[in-house]
């Protein structure tokens, strides 16, 4: 939780150019809707956290019609959580979104099979149809399967 609030704090005193004054109003968009993942960002601010460094946080959830990025860009939020890959491929087409902080050591990006389909490895994947979420997601999928030389085009 502490590195997912200097994050945070480190964000907003960047985002505003200098620290933060009493009350700087900031709004946070989650990724997704309210869970465990983002518990870190709830517990801070119930605890004071935010206020503590005079900030006076909102935190909106997301859900599968929110794209944090559009979100931003609209100017419906000074901050968002977005996969790295998601807000790299957004600022290749123009947003100039900077990253301040990884709040999560590694992805959570899993790749799951169900057992009775006899892949146990990267080299089982050939010929199979495998899928993967969007929004984002697919960037490390696709570079995976480039690197495994997987064409994903399709049947």
């Amino acid at each position: 939780m502490n590195r997912t609030l200097t994050g945070l704090v480190a964000l907003a005193s960047l985002g505003f150019g200098g620290a933060a004054l009493a009350a700087d109003a900031v709004t946070l968009q989650l990724k997704w809707v309210t869970q465990a993942q983002f518990a870190g960002y709830y517990v801070a601010k119930d605890k004071g956290f935010y206020e503590e460094e005079g900030l006076d946080v909102t935190i909106k959830p997301g859900g599968p019609d929110i794209a944090p990025p559009q979100v931003i860009a609209g100017g419906g939020a000074d901050v968002i959580v977005e996969w790295m890959p998601a807000a790299l491929a957004a600022r290749e087409r123009g947003l100039p979104l900077v990253n301040i902080a990884q709040p999560f050591k590694s992805s959570g990006m899993m790749l799951t099979c169900r057992k009775e389909t006899g892949i146990t490895g990267p080299a089982d994947f050939r010929g199979r149809t495998l899928g993967v979420w969007f929004f984002g997601n697919e960037f490390p999928f696709l570079s995976w399967m480039s690197q495994l030389g997987i064409p994903t085009e399709g049947p």
